[in-house]
């Protein structure tokens, strides 16, 4: 028993009444702590965490767990408190903004580096799960159609189009260093650069700008067929989707959940937050749907 039994025996009341008030999946917290053989699945307060969220949830519950979803808790001062204390069990994360969070002064970059980092960098009582290939990071990103006509598959091909080159993005992009310096001294790269904030994705469709910093996991990847460059020298602080979980549950909830990050891909997030922010549709039913069809459910 991973808590007291007089905690569980008053967070099984407090659990039962919360459950009559609301058939959400993803229904508002309250303070309560779980019982003890329930696995307490957190997110943050948006769309695509909450999806992977509710994909751990429902996948545990198929493998015979019982759940505790906790939605929308917030930034990392306000949940990461919470896994440590054991308050929260399980929680999707990003590796290189959480290796950040723990080690501001990271110098990994790559995937496997800054999986390692974030092994390493986590305090006692955490543990992490597999890493899916799913991001949502940095990117340098193009049309389909600029793709095509040059041959672009890695940042590194930008070297051979002939002509400027403009790169947009937020104002602050600029003196990132993965902005206009960093692609010059990582892959030999020259951009312009053109602060276009809010409306970068629209700039590119209107062929103002060339290349456009956008988030990999932005639905309009898909619904505006764009191209995200691979980055195989590490300009960006790699960012994949991982579980993070309590170390003494981990081992207990691996078989199931390792498996999901397996079978989570880039386009196959993205095409999930194309469901819930175009199609509007719930995450428990996406959820649902993703561990069918991949058979996990």
């Amino acid at each position: 028993m991973r808590r007291g039994v007089a905690a569980a025996a008053l967070a099984s009341v407090a659990v039962a009444l919360a459950a009559c008030g609301s058939n959400d999946p993803l229904a508002a917290p309250g303070d309560e702590r779980a019982p003890d053989d329930t696995i307490v699945v957190g997110s943050q307060a948006y769309p695509s965490n909450e999806i992977i969220a509710e994909i751990y949830a429902q996948a545990l519950e198929g493998a015979g767990f019982a759940v505790d979803r906790r939605p929308s808790i917030g930034q990392r001062d306000a949940y990461l408190p919470s896994l440590e204390s054991g308050e929260l069990d399980l929680f999707p994360e990003y590796t290189g903004n959480l290796l950040q969070y723990y080690d501001p002064d990271t110098t990994a970059r790559t995937a496997d580096d800054v999986y390692a980092a974030l092994a390493a960098a986590l305090p006692d009582g955490l543990t992490v799960l597999e890493q899916s290939s799913a991001t949502d990071q940095d990117s340098y990103t193009v049309t389909e159609a600029f793709a095509a006509e040059h041959g672009l598959e890695t940042i590194a091909d930008l070297a051979d189009v002939d002509g400027p080159l403009t790169l947009g993005g937020p104002p602050e992009l600029e003196e990132r260093p993965y902005g206009p310096r960093g692609a010059r001294e990582v892959y030999g790269v020259e951009l312009d650069f053109s602060a276009t904030g809010d409306t970068t994705v629209e700039e590119l469709l209107a062929g103002t700008i060339d290349v456009a910093n956008v988030f990999t996991a932005d639905p309009r990847i898909e619904t505006e067929s764009l191209v995200p460059l691979a980055d195989p020298e590490g300009l960006f602080l790699a960012s994949h989707v991982v579980p993070i979980a309590r170390s003494d549950v981990a081992e207990e909830i691996r078989s199931v959940i390792d498996p999901v990050s397996a079978a989570l891909t880039p386009e196959g997030l993205v095409a999930l937050n194309v469901q819930n922010t175009v199609e509007r549709r719930s995450a428990r039913d996406i959820a649902a749907d993703w561990l069918a069809e991949h058979g996990l459910s």
